[in-house]
Protein backbone atom coordinates (compact mmCIF):
# COMPACT_ATOMS: atom_id res chain seq x y z
CA UNK A 1 0.00 0.00 0.00
CA UNK A 2 1.57 2.99 -1.54
CA UNK A 3 1.67 6.16 1.41
CA UNK A 4 1.03 9.73 0.20
CA UNK A 5 2.35 11.74 3.25
CA UNK A 6 0.78 15.48 3.68
CA UNK A 7 2.25 16.65 7.26
CA UNK A 8 3.81 15.03 9.90
CA UNK A 9 5.36 16.45 13.23
CA UNK A 10 5.99 14.79 16.85
CA UNK A 11 2.10 14.30 17.12
CA UNK A 12 0.19 13.94 14.30
CA UNK A 13 0.67 12.82 11.09
CA UNK A 14 -1.77 13.14 7.81
CA UNK A 15 -1.61 11.11 4.98
CA UNK A 16 -4.06 11.18 1.68
CA UNK A 17 -5.81 7.87 1.64
CA UNK A 18 -7.08 6.21 -1.58
CA UNK A 19 -10.46 5.21 -2.05
CA UNK A 20 -11.06 1.58 -1.50
CA UNK A 21 -8.27 2.21 1.74
CA UNK A 22 -10.13 1.36 5.21
CA UNK A 23 -9.02 3.52 8.03
CA UNK A 24 -9.04 0.87 10.93
CA UNK A 25 -9.09 -2.80 10.73
CA UNK A 26 -12.83 -4.23 10.46
CA UNK A 27 -14.16 -7.94 9.04
CA UNK A 28 -12.44 -8.14 5.64
CA UNK A 29 -9.49 -8.21 7.30
CA UNK A 30 -7.74 -6.29 4.60
CA UNK A 31 -4.77 -4.43 5.70
CA UNK A 32 -6.11 -1.03 7.42
CA UNK A 33 -4.29 2.39 6.45
CA UNK A 34 -2.91 2.25 9.90
CA UNK A 35 -0.54 -0.65 9.35
CA UNK A 36 1.86 1.15 6.26
CA UNK A 37 1.83 4.34 8.68
CA UNK A 38 3.40 2.30 11.58
CA UNK A 39 5.76 1.13 9.06
CA UNK A 40 6.64 4.79 7.50
CA UNK A 41 7.17 6.11 11.33
CA UNK A 42 9.33 2.59 12.11
CA UNK A 43 11.21 3.17 9.42
CA UNK A 44 12.14 7.15 9.04
CA UNK A 45 12.34 6.98 13.00
CA UNK A 46 14.15 3.68 13.49
CA UNK A 47 11.85 3.10 16.48
CA UNK A 48 12.77 0.16 18.02
CA UNK A 49 9.21 -1.98 19.21
CA UNK A 50 5.94 -1.16 18.52
CA UNK A 51 4.87 2.33 17.13
CA UNK A 52 2.38 3.75 19.06
CA UNK A 53 -0.97 5.34 16.53
CA UNK A 54 -4.03 6.71 17.57
CA UNK A 55 -7.31 6.93 15.02
CA UNK A 56 -8.86 10.09 15.24
CA UNK A 57 -11.50 10.02 12.70
CA UNK A 58 -12.41 7.68 9.41
CA UNK A 59 -13.73 8.13 6.33
CA UNK A 60 -15.86 5.65 4.20
CA UNK A 61 -13.65 2.95 2.34
CA UNK A 62 -15.00 3.99 -1.28
CA UNK A 63 -13.47 7.47 -0.09
CA UNK A 64 -10.51 9.16 -0.74
CA UNK A 65 -8.91 11.94 0.61
CA UNK A 66 -7.87 13.61 4.28
CA UNK A 67 -6.93 11.23 7.41
CA UNK A 68 -5.29 12.63 10.30
CA UNK A 69 -3.44 9.67 13.00
CA UNK A 70 -2.10 10.57 16.45
CA UNK A 71 1.57 9.70 16.96
CA UNK A 72 1.12 9.95 21.37
CA UNK A 73 -1.85 9.84 23.13
CA UNK A 74 -2.10 12.96 24.48
CA UNK A 75 -2.41 14.46 20.72
CA UNK A 76 -4.82 11.61 20.28
CA UNK A 77 -6.90 12.48 23.29
CA UNK A 78 -7.06 16.09 22.21
CA UNK A 79 -7.28 15.75 18.45
CA UNK A 80 -10.69 13.18 19.38
CA UNK A 81 -12.06 15.97 21.27
CA UNK A 82 -11.73 18.91 19.15
CA UNK A 83 -13.53 16.52 16.17
CA UNK A 84 -16.21 15.65 19.19
CA UNK A 85 -16.04 19.60 19.33
CA UNK A 86 -16.74 20.81 16.07
CA UNK A 87 -13.42 22.82 16.11
CA UNK A 88 -12.13 20.92 12.64
CA UNK A 89 -12.94 22.49 9.49
CA UNK A 90 -13.49 19.59 7.10
CA UNK A 91 -14.31 20.25 3.23
CA UNK A 92 -14.95 17.65 0.44
CA UNK A 93 -15.58 17.68 -2.91
CA UNK A 94 -18.14 15.73 -4.63
CA UNK A 95 -19.00 14.88 -8.46
CA UNK A 96 -22.91 14.04 -9.23
CA UNK A 97 -24.37 13.82 -12.25
CA UNK A 98 -27.79 15.92 -11.24
CA UNK A 99 -26.94 19.43 -10.29
CA UNK A 100 -28.87 20.86 -7.47
CA UNK A 101 -31.99 23.40 -7.78
CA UNK A 102 -29.96 25.83 -5.55
CA UNK A 103 -26.07 26.50 -5.98
CA UNK A 104 -25.77 26.76 -2.38
CA UNK A 105 -27.85 25.48 0.82
CA UNK A 106 -28.00 24.33 4.27
CA UNK A 107 -29.36 20.87 4.57
CA UNK A 108 -30.47 19.55 7.45
CA UNK A 109 -32.23 15.67 8.12
CA UNK A 110 -32.36 13.23 11.17
CA UNK A 111 -30.15 10.50 10.29
CA UNK A 112 -30.64 6.64 11.48
CA UNK A 113 -27.90 4.53 11.09
CA UNK A 114 -29.68 0.85 9.31
CA UNK A 115 -26.96 -1.54 10.93
CA UNK A 116 -28.96 -4.74 8.98
CA UNK A 117 -28.03 -2.40 5.47
CA UNK A 118 -25.11 -1.00 6.46
CA UNK A 119 -26.63 2.74 5.26
CA UNK A 120 -28.34 6.00 6.38
CA UNK A 121 -31.70 6.57 6.48
CA UNK A 122 -32.77 10.31 6.49
CA UNK A 123 -36.01 11.90 7.53
CA UNK A 124 -37.07 15.53 6.96
CA UNK A 125 -38.42 15.42 10.69
CA UNK A 126 -37.22 14.34 13.85
CA UNK A 127 -38.51 10.59 14.64
CA UNK A 128 -37.73 7.87 17.13
CA UNK A 129 -33.88 7.62 17.22
CA UNK A 130 -32.88 10.00 14.64
CA UNK A 131 -29.70 12.54 15.13
CA UNK A 132 -29.62 15.75 13.23
CA UNK A 133 -27.05 15.76 10.09
CA UNK A 134 -26.19 19.23 8.85
CA UNK A 135 -23.74 19.71 6.03
CA UNK A 136 -23.34 23.20 3.42
CA UNK A 137 -22.64 22.88 0.11
CA UNK A 138 -21.45 24.76 -2.94
CA UNK A 139 -21.69 24.25 -6.48
CA UNK A 140 -19.00 25.06 -7.95
CA UNK A 141 -18.24 24.13 -11.77
CA UNK A 142 -19.53 21.39 -14.17
CA UNK A 143 -17.69 18.97 -17.13
CA UNK A 144 -20.57 17.67 -19.97
CA UNK A 145 -21.46 15.10 -17.96
CA UNK A 146 -20.93 15.79 -14.57
CA UNK A 147 -20.77 18.47 -11.78
CA UNK A 148 -18.76 19.74 -8.80
CA UNK A 149 -20.25 20.35 -5.37
CA UNK A 150 -17.89 21.31 -2.37
CA UNK A 151 -19.80 20.08 0.68
CA UNK A 152 -18.64 21.03 4.51
CA UNK A 153 -20.55 18.78 6.78
CA UNK A 154 -21.06 20.20 9.84
CA UNK A 155 -22.05 16.80 11.80
CA UNK A 156 -20.17 13.92 11.04
CA UNK A 157 -23.12 10.89 10.85
CA UNK A 158 -22.75 7.56 9.28
CA UNK A 159 -22.45 8.52 5.26
CA UNK A 160 -23.98 11.54 5.98
CA UNK A 161 -22.84 13.33 2.79
CA UNK A 162 -24.03 10.84 0.37
CA UNK A 163 -27.10 10.23 1.88
CA UNK A 164 -28.03 14.16 2.07
CA UNK A 165 -26.90 14.50 -1.42
CA UNK A 166 -28.67 11.54 -2.36
CA UNK A 167 -31.91 12.82 -0.61
CA UNK A 168 -31.95 16.30 -2.56
CA UNK A 169 -31.38 14.55 -6.49
CA UNK A 170 -28.04 14.65 -6.48
CA UNK A 171 -25.98 10.87 -5.62
CA UNK A 172 -22.20 10.90 -5.66
CA UNK A 173 -20.91 9.21 -8.99
CA UNK A 174 -20.61 5.48 -8.29
CA UNK A 175 -22.17 5.62 -4.96
CA UNK A 176 -24.81 3.03 -6.34
CA UNK A 177 -25.82 2.39 -2.75
CA UNK A 178 -27.45 5.77 -2.54
CA UNK A 179 -28.95 5.83 -6.16
CA UNK A 180 -26.22 6.28 -8.55
CA UNK A 181 -27.27 3.73 -11.35
CA UNK A 182 -23.80 2.64 -11.87
CA UNK A 183 -20.52 1.51 -10.08
CA UNK A 184 -16.98 3.15 -10.83
CA UNK A 185 -14.85 0.17 -12.22
CA UNK A 186 -12.74 0.60 -9.38
CA UNK A 187 -15.52 0.58 -6.71
CA UNK A 188 -14.37 4.17 -5.67
CA UNK A 189 -17.04 6.76 -5.16
CA UNK A 190 -16.61 10.41 -6.55
CA UNK A 191 -16.25 11.49 -2.55
CA UNK A 192 -12.96 12.95 -1.27
CA UNK A 193 -11.78 14.49 1.81
CA UNK A 194 -10.25 17.73 0.29
CA UNK A 195 -9.18 19.64 2.88
CA UNK A 196 -9.16 19.73 6.75
CA UNK A 197 -8.25 22.57 9.27
CA UNK A 198 -7.49 23.23 12.95
CA UNK A 199 -5.45 24.69 15.69
CA UNK A 200 -2.73 21.75 16.68
CA UNK A 201 -3.66 20.90 19.62
CA UNK A 202 -0.36 20.27 21.00
CA UNK A 203 1.46 23.58 19.65
CA UNK A 204 -1.19 25.87 18.69
CA UNK A 205 -0.77 26.78 15.05
CA UNK A 206 -3.26 26.38 12.48
CA UNK A 207 -2.87 23.36 10.22
CA UNK A 208 -4.49 23.66 7.01
CA UNK A 209 -3.83 20.83 4.42
CA UNK A 210 -5.33 20.13 1.23
CA UNK A 211 -5.13 16.53 -0.51
CA UNK A 212 -4.88 15.99 -4.66
CA UNK A 213 -7.54 14.08 -5.98
CA UNK A 214 -6.72 10.87 -7.11
CA UNK A 215 -4.01 10.98 -9.92
CA UNK A 216 -5.47 7.89 -12.10
CA UNK A 217 -8.80 9.26 -12.35
CA UNK A 218 -9.37 11.65 -15.53
CA UNK A 219 -12.90 13.21 -13.77
CA UNK A 220 -11.01 14.23 -10.43
CA UNK A 221 -7.94 15.15 -12.74
CA UNK A 222 -10.31 17.47 -14.66
CA UNK A 223 -12.12 19.17 -11.82
CA UNK A 224 -8.83 19.47 -10.07
CA UNK A 225 -7.63 21.38 -13.18
CA UNK A 226 -10.53 23.70 -13.80
CA UNK A 227 -10.53 24.76 -10.07
CA UNK A 228 -6.74 25.62 -10.01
Amino acid sequence: MALEVLYEDNHIIIVNKKSGDIVQADITQDEPLTEPVKRYLKEKYNKPGEVFLGVVHRIDRPVSGVVVFARTSKALSRMTNLFRTRDVKKTYWAVVKNKPEVNTATLIHYHQKDEARKRAKLFNKEVAHSKICELEYKYLTSSDKYHLLEVYPTTGRFHQIRAQLSKIGSPIKGDLKYGFERPNENASIHLHARSIEFIHPISMKEISIIAPVPKDDVIWQYFEKVKA
